[in-house]
């Protein structure tokens, strides 16, 4: 769609994908993606890279990833901004704003932006605040669930969010719940719109199950089979998700199997642990995996298992669905507002127990693919971007 442009969009956003990180916010991308397609609006991407004063290890990969680019069909910027590994985060909205405002001033200058926009609510809120502000536009700023529940409960993190929900044109959340969340910590409710995550709903959709899991144990170099209870657990190696107490629920299934999909820092420990419970050979990491890949591993899925200590609103749940996979979660985030049906899935308590009784019970009922992939009927990355061209209509 060859949609005028009538309205110019700077977005802000260190989550994004870069050369280095090809997946790393790739919802942000799909979103805006849409937008520029679709709409009215032209995008305009900051994607700020942190380095540290010594690029070593994987900062290494990122310095070389933090060249100009055309990516999802929008022209992405990436500056770099200094940073102090661990302990500089209080620093990081000034820093990204001292190091992205010539290079924004100069983009303004040659074609004038209508609105400020930040994809994450911290540093990129407060940095798109500095930045609203030298330019004399409204902002905007968007929540997504660890950028509030995490600096929101550091004091100087917790300030730094209400100071720039005052200051903002407007308010996202991607969910009721985390928008209940924000009004807990002080952000005036009324002022938060939801805008739920988006679909790719070409890609994720239910495939027909005859000879999936052959293909699926060809291509990954994994033993299923058709009795399996095959279980899949989508998202970050961390200890926020819960892929331990999956581990541990599968030593009290027989039958079951488990596919790990996903990197981070707890793949050693989470490996362990399936030795420690004499499931080693039942537990297979399968790495972070393209978007295109998914679709046949959740269709082939009995269950899609993500116990998370929080969540804004995953879009591994609204993915599984689609693909005709029932979920097990825990009541994180907008958890509630995805299980809507007892075809989507149960919520369960955080603990052992309850996720392998909520395995038990979704597994139990055949449901067919068609029913559950109907609680993700209303979620599409069109939907998403038309939604947010709306909304951003009404700040300027």
């Amino acid at each position: 769609m060859n949609t005028p442009k009538t309205r110019r969009v700077l977005s802000l956003s260190t989550l994004f994908p870069n050369p280095a990180q090809p997946r790393f916010g790739i919802f942000v991308a799909r979103s805006l993606e849409a937008l520029q397609r679709d709409t009215q609006w032209d995008v305009t991407v900051i994607n700020p890279i942190g380095l540290p004063p010594v690029a070593l290890g994987r900062y290494r990969e990122l310095a070389a990833a933090a060249h100009d680019s055309e990516d999802f069909g929008i022209r992405v910027h990436r500056p770099v901004f200094r940073l102090i590994p661990k302990i500089g985060g209080r620093l990081n909205p000034a820093l990204i704003a001292r190091a992205v405002l010539p290079l924004v001033r100069q983009l303004h200058a040659q074609n004038p932006f209508d609105l400020v926009d930040a994809q994450f609510f911290y540093p990129d809120g407060p940095a798109a605040m500095m930045i609203a502000r030298d330019l004399g536009l409204p902002f905007t700023v968007k929540a997504r669930g660890s950028d509030i529940h995490h600096w929101g409960a550091r004091r100087y993190g917790r300030d730094a969010l209400l100071k720039t929900a005052r200051a903002a044109s407007g308010v996202l959340a991607v969910c009721k719940a985390l928008a209940d969340d924000m009004a807990m910590l002080g952000m005036e409710r009324e002022k938060i719109r939801v805008h739920y995550t988006g679909l790719d709903r070409d890609l994720f959709r239910p495939m027909d199950h005859a000879g999936l899991r052959a293909r699926l144990a060809q291509t990954f170099d994994v033993p299923l089979t058709n009795d399996d209870l095959l279980l899949v657990t989508v998202g970050a190696l961390i200890e926020r998700k819960g892929q331990a107490l999956v581990i541990k629920a599968l030593a009290h299934l027989p039958k079951g199997r488990l596919l790990l999909i996903g990197k981070g820092e707890d793949r050693a420990s989470l490996l362990a642990l399936a030795r420690d419970v004499g499931v080693a050979d039942r537990v297979h990491m399968l790495g972070s995996l393209d978007p295109a890949v998914l679709p046949p591993l959740l269709s082939a899925a009995d269950a899609m298992v993500l116990p998370s200590a929080s969540e804004g609103l995953a879009n591994a749940w609204i993915e599984a669905l689609a693909c005709g996979t029932p979920i097990v979660i825990t009541d994180a985030g907008g958890a509630r507002e995805v299980v809507t049906t007892p075809d989507a899935g149960v919520i369960v308590a955080r603990n052992c127990r309850a996720v392998r009784e909520g395995i038990e019970l979704v597994t139990a009922r055949p449901r067919s693919p068609e029913k559950v992939a109907a609680a993700v009927d209303e979620f599409s990355w069109a939907a998403n971007g038309r939604a947010l061209a709306a909304y951003y209509d009404t700040l300027v």
